[in-house]
């Protein structure tokens, strides 16, 4: 039996970190080989590649159909984004099994991905997974089967104009008890952009007026929200990536925010262009009313895959095309919060990595700016400061020279 004499089947991805998937983006070739190998000769048949990309959703939902008939209805769906099939050993025209001999075979292998496709996913009632699948046949045997997944990443990048606009929202809310009018309760939060990276620190600003008879609460979270569409019904999971609680309000007192730090932990990124799939974030400004529901504000946000960029002249050339509105920037109160602790907000390895210059190879085709800024300033003496008195006069017993011999 070849099974008897078959030491290795496997696929190898290049690229591909050692016992974890390889990552790849839209538009980009995938190469690796299919190794094979022996402790004896073998007769073999065909050996056969297929790569698969797809997004699947599947739920199912309790009917009642009176008071003792109940049924089950299903709802799946699913979405294809990548096909491809290759044979890497064909059998003889003859008909007749290939022989190979023992030891190790390769048999390589290169495939191009679509231009679009989702980032992978895995959900509670749906998946996007992208693999690469071996068949090995022999005549009157069973096939031999290899699989390999691989990691696709959309890249979003967030230097865009609507990415970069401020959000802002306000809300008030009437505290009621038992008929009773309480007061109200109002919030108003800003933030500086739309579109950010994990890693980063979002700050808030936010006014919180608690005209009510008792002490309120400000919280703020970034909350995930995974879509599954399947047969024009929706099914909706909610989550809290991330969250921060304020200090207690009194009644009749004001709280602000100025600029708040809630950081980004690791996250996917959005996605928004899955017909069955999405996965979206917001951040939400909520405030616990005793003896009421919630206050709640939310400001939409897109998690991307390609951070803000290190120059200027990216965001100022975008700012002189688009006209952003600023206006509420000028209700910001001059007197600034203390910034957090920089151990609270970055990691040891990451403040590392941070302080060195970049590689131009890490920095690819975003940089847009002089490489040469990245060289620290001050190698050479500055210039001696200026003053009006001349710090070397010229001596007494020197006679002065006339400028006109």
């Amino acid at each position: 039996m070849i099974f008897d004499r078959l030491k290795r089947f496997s696929i190898v991805l290049e690229g591909a970190e050692r016992d974890g998937p390889a990552a790849f983006s839209p538009g980009q070739a995938v190469s690796g080989r299919v190794v094979l190998e022996l402790a004896a000769a073998a007769r073999l048949g065909a050996l056969r590649l297929r790569a698969m990309g797809a997004a699947r959703v599947h739920w199912t939902e309790s009917r009642s159909a009176g008071s003792s008939t109940a049924y089950t209805q299903s709802y799946s769906d699913q979405v294809e984004f990548l096909s491809y099939r290759d044979t890497l050993m064909a059998p003889p025209d003859n008909g007749e099994a290939t022989v190979l001999q023992a030891g190790k075979h390769e048999f390589p292998f290169t495939f191009q991905l679509p231009e679009t496709l989702a980032t992978s996913f895995e959900g509670k009632h749906g998946s996007v997974r992208y693999w690469v699948k071996a068949k090995l046949h022999r005549p009157w045997s069973t096939v031999k089967k290899a699989k390999k997944e691989f990691t696709v990443i959309e890249p979003i990048d967030i230097n865009t104009p609507a990415l970069l606009a401020p959000q802002a929202g306000a809300k008030e809310k009437l505290a009621r008890a038992w008929y009773c009018n309480r007061g109200q309760v109002s919030v108003t939060a800003k933030i500086d952009r739309k579109g950010y990276t994990p890693g980063e620190v979002i700050p808030i600003f936010a006014e919180i007026d608690n005209c009510t008879s008792r002490a309120v609460v400000p919280k703020a979270a970034i909350i995930q929200t995974q879509t599954f569409i399947a047969r024009g019904t929706k099914k909706q999971k909610k989550s809290v990536v991330t969250s921060i609680t304020g200090d207690p309000i009194p009644a009749g007192k004001r709280e602000v925010w100025h600029g708040r730090a809630l950081k980004i932990p690791p996250v996917g990124p959005s996605i928004l262009q899955c017909r069955i799939i999405q996965v979206e974030y917001s951040l939400k400004v909520c405030v616990d009313i005793p003896g009421t529901s919630k206050l709640l504000l939310e400001l939409p946000l897109v998690i991307g895959t390609i951070p803000l960029h290190p120059f200027g002249s990216r965001t100022s050339s975008v700012s002189s095309q688009y006209s952003v509105n600023l206006d509420w920037l000028s209700t910001i109160p001059e007197q600034l919060e203390a910034p957090p602790e920089y151990s609270a907000v970055v990691s040891s390895p990451e403040a590392e990595q941070s302080l060195a210059p970049p590689c131009r190879s890490e920095l690819g085709d975003i940089l847009e700016g002089p490489f040469f800024a990245y060289i620290q300033e001050f190698r050479f003496r500055p210039p001696p400061l200026y003053s009006e008195v001349d710090p070397n006069p010229a001596a007494d017993g020197i006679r002065p020279r006339c400028m006109t011999c």
